[in-house]
């Protein structure tokens, strides 16, 4: 508390200062430190990463090869602006601070003697029945099945001396190769999905993980209690369905006709093995860099932070729109938990305030010609020039005044439309969170339901958390953005590893275990959001006179920044997301002295930016569609 104390009265003291000018006195010339009308945020922060060898050693993973495939900074972009050829950067910059450990025998031994505690003997996986089936294999005859949250909440709370798991910490487990090993998978059971009961990691093999972290300290489940930061990776678990790493015949897994590029387990780094010992460390460090950091701790945004609306919204209405057609069954009431969607959305957007509501609609002619238009790849306003993939934006957007019925009581309607229909129609995802076919903004969110999605375990609830994060900026934990190289990649050819950054208490994420945004996932919306409250700072105040009578107001929101990217540089990322915010709305109050009318300055400068960022390419967002693609890792047994 002393702390915390400390902290406010400088902000106070801070503030006091800046805006005090005598009575009477002209105005002096004044220089803005922070506030920047017009430009970018400027927010930078050293990252520490620890990255802890645990059951390796020098010998066989060398700091050389592995430091060679990391990256040293990191800027993020807004990914979804890239398919129209523009590199929109956030404001700011991460410097990687590597810290490596590799532990001591001592260490060691206490770890694995808790892990062969966890250790629950179980029939052996369909997939590591199916790495036996191949030629020349080492012979996995038992199973057991750990509990994944219960290792990380040993390795937050007992780390090596030196790491403190409060920061970003990689752990690399090595168990293979001591005496007692077991060969064993990582479980997360008893989180079903809300709607339909079906738990995913109990009932399916392919949740058998080899890999996990990210759990809140508040966690609803297995909360940490205390907030840490550690995800653990096992090659000598598995091996997994959900990086393919099972299968050392086939150089391309998901036949696209490009070899895909996975780590096998520990013990196939060998001579005879399906890679050579020496390609180990890097390995090790391109998990580092294209999973850990660049879809984990340190992301890009999908969507713009800053919603699509003339000012940064206090409130927002998920403004959910059912298209009940599937008879018998009202699918918003069967298939939806409201206090479980605004819980969890809640977590993540916590200065919102957030409410949901719905409202039926019939499932017209031209909605479910556009429906059918979608599965079968024809479009229904061919005359737009726009794909197929366009339909249930186009339909929507054309009939959207209906859908508003908050108007006045809320700053921002999130418009979400779900789709029910029967058995044998087909859905085309099961959702997805759209664009708006012209700049990257983010539009409407889909979501779909119908017996066969029921029958696969899924009910709305859950898709619709994971859309709406999308529509708010959220990356899966499966693909992103490289900044160094600045390229967009997903799991598939070279980077099919990345399908290991699913492994992770994520809402985001494809494994559906857990129905939660990660802290990795808070951390990095609080930055979005502290940039993007900055930003909205810098454009306002570009249209308000320096010297005018908002001239305290200005200076309020100077140091406000300051105190914001303080707390950006000290990891602490609530504290300068809600000072951002403080400070834009210092700007707003001298817009308003100024006679300046916010919200129309807002609504002329939005306009601008957006004429400037128009593509004029036809595109398809639909990568980010989150389908359930039967060859897909999301609907193996």
């Amino acid at each position: 508390m002393r702390r915390r104390g400390a902290f406010i009265t400088l902000m106070v003291a801070v503030l006091v200062g800046a805006s005090a000018t005598p009575a009477g006195a002209a105005a002096p010339a004044y220089r803005y430190h922070f506030l920047t009308p017009g430009g970018q945020p400027r927010l930078t922060e050293t990252v520490p990463v620890n990255v802890v060898f645990l059951g390796y050693e020098p010998g066989n993973v060398g700091k050389p090869a592995f430091t060679r495939e990391l990256a040293k900074t990191y800027e993020p972009v807004v990914r979804s602006r890239l398919t129209y050829d523009v590199v929109e950067k956030l404001g700011i910059t991460y410097k990687y601070d590597y810290r490596f450990k590799y532990t001591d025998r001592a260490y060691e031994d206490r770890f694995f003697k808790q892990l062969a505690k966890l250790a629950k003997p179980a029939p052996l996986t369909e997939y590591q029945t199916a790495y036996n089936a191949q030629a020349g294999v080492l012979d996995i005859a038992k199973n057991h099945a750990i509990d994944a949250p219960s290792v990380e909440k040993w390795l937050a709370f007992n780390p090596p001396s030196g790491v403190d798991t409060r920061r970003n910490t990689i752990f690399f487990i090595n168990w293979y190769g001591r005496s007692d090993f077991k060969f064993h998978v990582y479980t997360k059971i008893g989180e079903p999905d809300p709607d339909t009961g079906y738990d995913f990691g109990a009932n399916r093999d392919s949740r058998k993980m080899i890999a996990w972290g990210g759990t809140t300290a508040d966690d609803e489940e297995t909360g940490l209690r205390s907030t840490r930061r550690v995800w653990f990776h096992d090659l000598s678990a598995g091996p997994e369905s959900w990086t393919q790493n099972y299968d050392v015949t086939n150089a391309d897994v998901d036949g696209d006709g490009v070899p895909d590029y996975r780590m096998p387990p520990s013990w196939e780094y060998a001579a005879n093995g399906y890679r050579a010992p020496s390609a180990l460390a890097g390995d090790l460090g391109k998990i580092t860099r294209y999973v850990a950091l660049n879809l984990l701790m340190t992301t890009s945004p999908l969507y713009p932070a800053e919603l699509p609306t003339t000012e940064p919204p206090r409130s927002i209405n998920i403004d959910g729109n059912t298209y009940e057609g599937w008879p018998g069954v009202n699918a918003d009431g069967q298939y939806l938990t409201p206090r479980l969607l605004l819980k969890e959305l809640g977590e993540l957007r916590w200065r919102n305030q957030l409410s949901y509501d719905n409202q039926d609609f019939t499932f017209d002619a031209k909605n479910q010609e556009c429906y059918v238009g979608l599965l079968k790849g024809e479009s229904c306003y061919p005359e737009t020039g726009l794909p197929a993939d366009a339909n249930l934006f186009l339909y929507n957007r054309e009939n959207l005044d209906r859908t508003k019925d908050d108007a006045g009581r809320v700053d921002y309607e999130l418009p979400m439309f779900n789709y029910a229909v029967p058995e044998g129609v087909g859905s085309p995802a099961l959702g997805y969170a759209d664009d708006d076919w012209e700049t990257g903004d983010q539009s409407y969110v889909f979501n779909f339901i119908s017996p066969e999605i029921v029958e696969s375990g899924y009910g709305l609830t859950t898709t619709v958390i994971h859309e709406v994060g999308h529509h708010l900026g959220m990356s899966h934990p499966h693909d992103g953005y490289d900044s160094e190289t600045g390229v967009d990649y997903g799991p598939s050819g070279e980077t099919f590893f990345a399908w290991a950054g699913d492994e992770n208490n994520s809402m985001m994420s494809y494994i559906d275990v857990n129905w939660d945004f990660s802290q990795f996932d808070r951390d990095n919306s609080d930055r979005f959001l502290t940039a993007a409250y900055w930003e909205a700072a810098n454009t306002l105040a570009a249209r308000v006179p320096s010297g005018g009578k908002g001239r305290a107001d200005l200076l309020a929101a100077d140091a406000l920044l300051g105190l914001a990217k303080a707390a950006f540089a000290k990891h602490e990322y609530r504290a300068a997301y809600a000072l951002a915010e403080g400070a834009y709305y210092k700007v707003v109050a001298a817009a308003k002295k100024s006679g300046v009318d916010p919200a129309s300055a807002a609504k002329s400068m939005a306009a601008e930016a957006k004429a400037a960022r128009a593509g004029t390419d036809l595109h398809s967002p639909h990568e980010f569609v989150d389908t359930l693609d039967p060859e897909g890792p999301r609907a193996q047994p």
